[in-house]
């Protein structure tokens, strides 16, 4: 690939790819786009696009899109931009996502309904072939008739495949299944059409050496059950595939649609695109911030935990910086757009998120990687052994085929096919049930390879929910009387701390009267003939009262002062609480051979406290971080040679978890987290992440158990079929008693048991 020079303005082009059935696809498309003369490609199999920048003096869009059609792909174009006409817009173009959205969604349904017709024919065809009490005069050909389309039509998407990948000299698994059903299918047709298999009354008997009828046998039986099976895999990969891009869309309808302008005095509401920079808009309680900004009046508390995380609601007046998709929760403000479109912190987590998506492009499979080999040599094989029986045996032509095509059948893929597919849905199955979605097969490679986990505080740990920690009082007050007229006095305010205070009493509330909310300071009323003040200190606290007020602040709390009628009553701290389980679930992580970590964007006191309280060491502690720099870390603490997984639950999680080796979302949490993450704790139990990996680990000890005997058989059976002394009929038997034996070692996986059910862990 040439160097382009650095003056050349470069157009940056997203393309949608489809047809790509595994990363050999991706990384073919890449190969090809990036030999264009003026091109740097990446192509991401995950989310079925790739990411061009092309010299336009050398390259125009439809030579790249008919580069990748070339190579046996679709393409078309998602989005362009140049230079000068950077579009002001969120980065995703949502016409060019809901086409790749349609062209998965429409394979996912072709799968489905190939499996299901499938599926439907090959139980009737398993039966007669297998059982001779069920063959009647001519059940042969019935099974001929059920096969046909079984192999033609069921098996069309990996006949398909295979040509595409012959066609560059590639070997994968649609190359097994495509290889191994035509060996059977063909030897089926000669048996039927040229032996003796096509007479009234046949019947099948096994035998453990060739006969002179064995060119009388038929195994459509195994053309049938394999590509059911195999439909069965690549349907579930299909509708695994394609989250990242979930999760972008998600996360780019976070923000606001519309926004209040002020032009020539007037109010005016405009679509969020029409937004420039320095024009002022307004932002009343419960609306959403539009973009990026600054408030130039008014003052309010604005929920920013779709940026920190944090419950805790940032009080901003006049001069205050302000974030676009944040939450306005009180007063009315007037803010001025200081950025918008893709230079937006909103837009700039989508772009991390991509970014960091494309980092992790899927490992790729076990069983292509063996496909590379195994199939040529499988190939290789046969044809020796046919060559080698007819130049130095005297067994004749049918001898000679019989034993080739018994090498093609004893290699056919049926238990390597079952491998993967059946493991996974058995332990992805057992998962859902306890509450854990494992979304695919190359996550459980991650789970293997972690060694430390990265933790995220408010959500994941933490409750995320603000509760009364302690009250402190002065001498002369009751604590019980301080609380109570504290809460009725917050009771009418709808800040979270004000409510976590007006939740903490056992008791009914007295009416208050007279509420004021001053911004800055904090609220007052009256109750019960008192008036009562709860907010900032407006006055020196006595020695005791600031030793808790102080001690608050430095554990990351928040403290508020109580005045009744003018005297400083008491201190109230409220903060975040701990999850009963977390420390169990630290335990347990670290029983795994993990390392916890505590990341998160709230102060360091509070990070420190909740670190101590779970068992997390304080040199592992990292705090005050923004969503960039939750990457940033992820990234750094894997270029120190660890796998990282990550466990979070908000927004500004999504990038991390999606630059995590292993990604893990809390499913009370946001959908975004969830889409961008490799496997959902649906019961929000810390917990469940030892579970996770545990299950994840097991499933894919399994799968790998799964391919050893699968080929197993392969290695001690095909030296016997080529030296002729293998029946076909019985090579098939070999193959459906691998594939008996992968299924029910993948049915163990339903005794997983978790370990705060009182189980343990098998």
């Amino acid at each position: 690939m040439d160097t382009m020079p650095r003056a050349v303005n470069l157009i940056e082009l997203d393309l949608g790819v489809t047809g790509m059935t595994c990363t050999s696809c991706s990384a073919r498309v890449e190969r090809k786009l990036n030999k264009v003369d003026g091109v740097e490609a990446s192509v991401n199999y995950a989310t079925e696009s790739a990411s061009v920048k092309y010299d336009p003096a050398k390259v125009n869009e439809d030579l790249l899109i008919d580069t990748i059609k070339g190579a046996g792909y679709g393409a078309f174009a998602l989005s362009t931009t140049t230079p000068e006409t950077a579009s002001p817009e969120a980065p995703a173009d949502a016409t060019g996502q809901e086409r790749i959205d349609a062209a998965r969604d429409a394979e996912a349904d072709d799968l489905k309904h190939r499996l299901i017709i499938s599926a439907i024919l090959a139980v009737p065809i398993m039966l007669l072939s297998m059982i001779p009490a069920l063959q009647f005069t001519n059940w042969q050909w019935a099974v001929l008739t059920m096969t046909t389309p079984v192999f033609f039509w069921g098996g069309a998407p990996f006949h398909k495949a295979t040509w595409a990948n012959l066609r560059h000299g590639s070997f994968t698994m649609d190359t097994l299944v495509s290889l191994g059903t035509t060996a059977a299918y063909l030897w089926s047709l000669w048996a039927l059409f040229i032996g003796n298999a096509g007479m009234p009354g046949m019947t099948m008997e096994m035998h453990l050496f060739p006969t002179d009828s064995s060119m009388d046998e038929i195994y459509l039986e195994t053309v049938a059950v394999v590509i059911t099976f195999l439909l069965l895999g690549r349907w579930f990969e299909t509708k695994a595939k394609g989250r990242s891009s979930e999760a972008l869309r998600k996360l780019l309808d976070m923000g606001a649609k519309d926004a209040a302008v002020i032009r020539d005095g007037h109010e005016v509401r405009i679509p969020i695109s029409q937004l420039a920079i320095g024009d002022v808009f307004i932002v009343r309680p419960g609306e959403k911030i539009a973009t990026d900004g600054r408030v130039t009046d008014g003052s309010s508390a604005v929920d920013e935990s779709m940026l920190t995380g944090e419950s805790i609601p940032v009080e901003v007046t006049t001069g205050s910086k302000v974030t676009g998709a944040t939450l306005n929760t009180s007063g009315r403000l007037l803010v001025e757009a200081t950025r918008i479109g893709s230079d937006t912190t909103l837009a700039q987590m989508a772009k991390l998120v991509t970014e960091a998506q494309s980092k992790k492009a899927p490992v790729q499979r076990l069983v292509d990687r063996i496909s590379q080999v195994f199939v040529p040599v499988v190939i290789v094989i046969s044809i020796l052994t046919l060559a080698g029986h007819l130049l130095f045996t005297d067994n004749g032509l049918a001898a000679a085929f019989t034993a080739a095509v018994a090498v093609l059948i004893i290699a056919c893929p049926c238990a390597l096919g079952l491998a993967t597919p059946t493991a996974l849905l058995v332990g992805t199955g057992r998962g859902a049930q306890l509450g854990l979605l494992i979304k695919g097969p190359e996550i459980l490679e991650s789970t293997k390879k972690v060694d430390t986990i990265v933790m995220d505080k408010t959500g994941t740990v933490t409750s995320g929910v603000m509760s009364v920690h302690d009250v402190a009082v002065a001498p002369s007050f009751d604590r019980d009387e301080v609380l109570t007229l504290a809460a009725a006095v917050e009771s009418a305010s709808e800040h979270p701390i004000a409510q976590a205070i007006a939740a903490a009493p056992k008791t009914a509330l007295p009416e208050v009267t007279g509420f004021q909310n001053t911004a800055g300071r904090g609220v007052t009323g009256v109750v019960g003939g008192r008036t009562v003040t709860v907010g900032r200190p407006s006055s020196t606290l006595d020695d005791a009262l600031s030793a808790s007020f102080t001690q608050a602040q430095e554990q990351g709390a928040t403290p508020v002062v109580v005045m009744i009628d003018g005297v400083n009553a008491g201190v109230i701290t409220v903060r975040d609480t701990v999850k009963e389980t977390s420390a169990e679930a630290v335990a347990g992580l670290k029983k795994l051979g993990l390392t916890p970590m505590l990341l998160t964007g709230d102060n360091l006191g509070a990070a420190r406290v909740v670190a101590a309280e779970v068992g997390i060491a304080p040199e592992h502690v990292i705090a005050e971080v923004m969503p960039d720099e939750k990457v940033s870390i992820v990234d750094k603490l894997q270029a120190q040679g660890r796998n990282v997984a990550m466990v979070g639950d908000g927004v500004n999680d999504a990038a991390a978890l999606a630059q995590a080796d292993l990604g893990l979302a809390m499913g009370a949490g946001t959908d975004v987290a969830i889409e961008a993450a490799d496997i959902t704790l649906m019961n929000n139990d810390l917990r469940s992440a030892v579970d996770a990996i545990r299950l994840s680990r097991r499933t894919l000890g399994t799968i790998k158990g799964n391919l050893f005997w699968a080929f197993a058989y392969n290695v001690v059976l095909i030296p016997v079929a080529a030296a002729g002394f293998l029946n076909p009929m019985l090579a098939g038997v070999a193959m459906a008693f691998s594939s008996v034996f992968v299924v029910t070692n993948s049915l163990r996986l339903r005794g997983f048991s978790t370990t705060h059910e009182g189980r343990p862990v098998s």
